[in-house]
Order: structure tokens, then C-alpha cells, then sequence
């Protein structure tokens, strides 16, 4: 695999690579990685039964939206070389695309920092299939489709699982005997990328806090929670796989694992029914019976909803509560993502069970999705826009300037930032999915 010469400056890409849909944010770079800032980003979702691309500026403006369904095959590794020509033509003239940056899910116990793409590390990443097998097979088809269509364009991986890498043992090991541990069965953690970057972002805004004891709740169809010490991951939600934690969109989140071996011997289950029923039909959708996006639930009238929703909140408050005692208590708690970030009945059902905890919401700051939403009085409560996609950007750009290995650290202040912190096309209630 080609390994180019350092950045200097252009465009660079930033792809996070799904089974049915590929998101993408495209970078302006100034010379030597000195600033950063946002061009356009989009999504081409549907692919394998009506594909569709959209896209708006970082002003928010459409500039896509218009169906591919004539050039997609059901192939996600088919439809990506047109979309790397679809961005290049909508660059400006004067800024060729430069590197791509790739959100992978799993980097295992060996890839724990950014990492250029070689033969070796590509590698590495196809051993973790079986760690992710419903999203790690994407990442890496499409950093091989780009190895293999854009030779001369350098690659970075950035690993979801890479900032949880310095938890304790005791935080990352199941009671299950010592040779399935030492065969890598233990607790990763995910949602890394959305952690360090609201972990940077404290620094920068509140280093108080930067230096204490910090839940940090990433709300959305993909859910966890990361209790952050000094900058630094201690505990987290999501183990081994993303099914383990709060219930999800569609995912179980935690289970009594004896529920397992029921459902094989009463029901008949093999393991392509068990993936299914908890990866696909679990979480918010398998409670409530209609919807696993948190903007239905709430406006809807069905009882079934609301215990959804209360479950929900119930269980993410558990967590706050769990996670506050990994560190030996809590100075703030952050809500984030796309639940996180917009859903205040969300965060009011949350907090209401955290009352012991010294939390009290202001009702009006926390309708309005202020930055601080708790009372003076309180326990500080804050709400914090993350951005994965800046936070890839940033450590392609680092590492491909060499300049990634003093940027490591998870409390390194966020340089080069520009715009509110949001994707360029966020949407407000539902994370991306991870």
C-alpha cells in the first residue's frame, strides 16, 4: 500500500463506512494542519435498495439530493468510487483532495492511536473482523477500495476503541476464566473518538472539570457512557461488543447472558437469530413496538412509548450512578450526541433520578438546550455538541505531519477548530450509528 508524503495542505476526507450507508465530512486544510475547517459533508444512505445522496455545505446549505438508485449493485465498495469522484468535482478548483481519514470501530489490544494505513496495519484490522462483525467489514472495504482507486491518496484509521485503552484491568475484565481473556475477550469500549473530543473541548472550556471527575452520556441510536478522570477514560459502558450498556435504538443493551441459553433451547435460536433479535430488534423499537427514534416515542400517545422512553432514562441514570463509583464520586455530568445534545424530556427523565447525586435541572435552560442546564445550586449538568468527524480530521492531519504522537494524550486542547463543533449535516435526535 502507497505511503504518501506528508500533508502540506488541501482537502481531506473523512468517511465512517456502514453496511447500507456511507457519511462523509470533507476538510479544509490550511498549510501544515494549522487550521481545519469544515466544507461540506453528506451521506449516500439506501444502498441495496434505493440508494440516495445528500449533502449540504458547513452553512448548512443542500448541494445534494438526488437518487443513485441506477448505479446501486447493493455494494457499498461498488458505489464509493463514484462518490470520491462526486466530492472531488464539488471541490474548489485550488484544493485538490489531499488524504482521507477513517472512523473504525475496533482497533483490539495492539492499535491504540491513530495509525497511517499500511499493508501491516490493514491487516491488523481485517483480524478484528470477528471482534465487529457488523462494522468493522465496512471500514475496512472501504479503506481498501481507496487503496485501490486512489493509490497516490494517504490514509489514516482513527479507532473508536483507542481512547478507552488505558482503563485499568479491572475496568476491561470479565469474570470468565484467564485464557478467554488472554484470547482477547474483554471489555473495549466505543464511542472513543466522541469522548476525546468533548474531553479536549472541557479543557479549553472548563478545565476545571478538565482535571476532575467527568460522566460523560453519548445519547443517541447508538448509546454509552464514559466516566472521564484527569482527561482520561477510567470506565465505559460498551465492552466487548456495542450491544453491551444502555438499551439503543435497536440494540438490547445489557442482558442477563442467561437469557441466551434460553432463548436457544426454548425458541430454537442459532446465532443468526440471536444477532438479529439483538443488534436489529431489541432496544427502544423492541419495547415500545413502533419506532426506535426517540422523536417518535416522545410525541407519541401509546403507553408502550413511554415505558421505552422511562426505561431508557432509567437505565442511563444506573450508569451515571455506576460510573461515579468507578471514579470515587462525580463533579459534573455531560450530555451529548444527537439524544444528548437535543432531547431536554430526555435529560429531565434522567436527571430526575439523579436527585440524590445533588442534580437539580433549570427547567428553562435545559428547554432552551443551553450549555449549562442545571441550577447554580447544582451539581453542574452541561450540554456539549461533539464532533467525531473534527476529531478524526485532526488526528489525520497530525499524524500525517508527524506530529501524532504529541497529540495523543485525550486532554490535548482541540487547535485548528473552526465552526460550532456540529457536523455539517448533524441530525438533531439520532446519533450516528455505532
Amino acid at each position: 500500500m502507497n505511503v504518501h508524503a506528508n500533508l502540506t495542505s488541501g482537502a481531506l476526507l473523512v468517511l465512517n463506512s456502514g453496511s447500507s450507508s456511507v457519511k462523509f465530512t470533507v476538510f479544509r486544510v490550511e498549510p501544515e494542519g494549522r487550521e481545519i475547517t469544515p466544507l461540506f459533508a453528506g451521506q449516500l444512505t439506501g444502498i441495496g435498495t434505493d440508494a440516495r445522496l445528500s449533502a449540504k455545505t458547513a452553512a448548512r446549505e443542500p448541494i445534494a439530493d438526488e437518487s443513485w438508485a441506477d448505479r446501486d449493485t447493493g455494494s457499498v465498495p461498488v458505489l464509493l468510487p463514484h462518490l470520491i469522484s462526486w466530492i472531488e468535482r464539488h471541490l474548489p478548483a485550488d484544493l485538490p483532495l489531499m488524504a482521507a481519514g477513517h472512523r473504525v470501530v475496533h482497533g483490539g489490544a495492539n492499535l491504540h492511536h491513530p495509525e497511517r494505513i499500511t499493508d501491516d496495519v490493514l491487516a491488523e484490522l481485517e483480524t478484528l473482523i470477528p471482534l465487529a462483525p457488523l462494522h468493522q467489514p465496512q471500514n475496512v472495504a472501504a479503506i481498501k477500495v481507496l487503496a485501490e482507486s486512489r493509490s497516490d491518496l494517504p490514509q489514516v484509521a482513527c479507532f473508536d476503541t483507542a481512547f478507552h485503552h488505558a482503563q485499568p484491568a479491572h475496568a476491561t475484565t470479565y469474570a470468565i476464566p484467564r485464557h478467554l481473556t488472554e484470547a482477547g475477550i474483554r471489555r473495549y469500549g466505543f464511542h472513543g473518538l466522541s469522548y476525546e473530543y468533548i474531553a479536549r473541548q472541557l479543557l479549553a472550556t472548563h478545565p476545571d472539570l478538565a482535571t476532575g471527575r467527568v460522566v460523560v452520556a453519548h445519547l443517541g441510536n447508538g448509546s454509552s457512557l464514559c466516566a472521564i478522570k484527569d482527561g482520561t477514560s477510567i470506565d465505559t459502558t460498551m465492552g466487548f461488543s456495542v450491544l453491551e450498556g444502555v438499551p439503543m435504538g435497536t440494540r438490547s443493551g445489557g442482558l442477563d447472558p442467561g437469557i441466551l441459553i434460553y432463548l436457544m433451547r426454548k425458541f430454537d435460536m442459532d446465532v443468526n437469530d440471536l444477532e438479529r433479535l439483538l443488534y436489529h430488534q431489541s432496544g427502544l423499537l423492541g419495547v415500545s413496538g413502533v419506532s426506535n427514534d426517540m422523536r417518535v416515542l416522545l410525541g407519541s400517545s401509546d403507553p408502550h412509548c413511554a415505558e421505552a422512553v422511562d426505561l431508557f432514562c432509567l437505565r442511563v441514570a444506573k450508569e451515571v450512578s455506576a460510573l461515579a463509583c468507578s471514579m470515587g464520586g462525580i463533579d459534573a455530568l455531560v450530555f451529548t450526541a444527537g439524544i444528548g445534545e437535543h432531547s431536554a424530556a430526555v435529560r429531565a427523565g434522567v436527571c430526575a433520578h439523579l436527585e440524590w447525586l445533588g442534580i437539580e435541572l433549570d427547567r428553562a435552560r435545559n428547554a432552551g438546550d443551553e450549555a449549562l442546564i442545571s441550577t447554580d445550586a447544582s451539581l453542574p449538568v452541561h450540554v456539549m455538541a461533539t464532533d467525531e468527524e473534527f476529531m478524526i480530521a485532526r488526528h489525520t492531519v497530525d499524524v500525517l505531519t508527524n506530529r501524532g504522537d504529541a497529540r495523543h494524550g485525550p486532554a490535548a486542547q482541540i487547535e485548528g477548530a473552526s465552526g460550532s463543533g456540529e457536523g455539517c449535516c448533524t441530525a438533531p435526535a439520532q446519533a450516528q450509528e455505532t
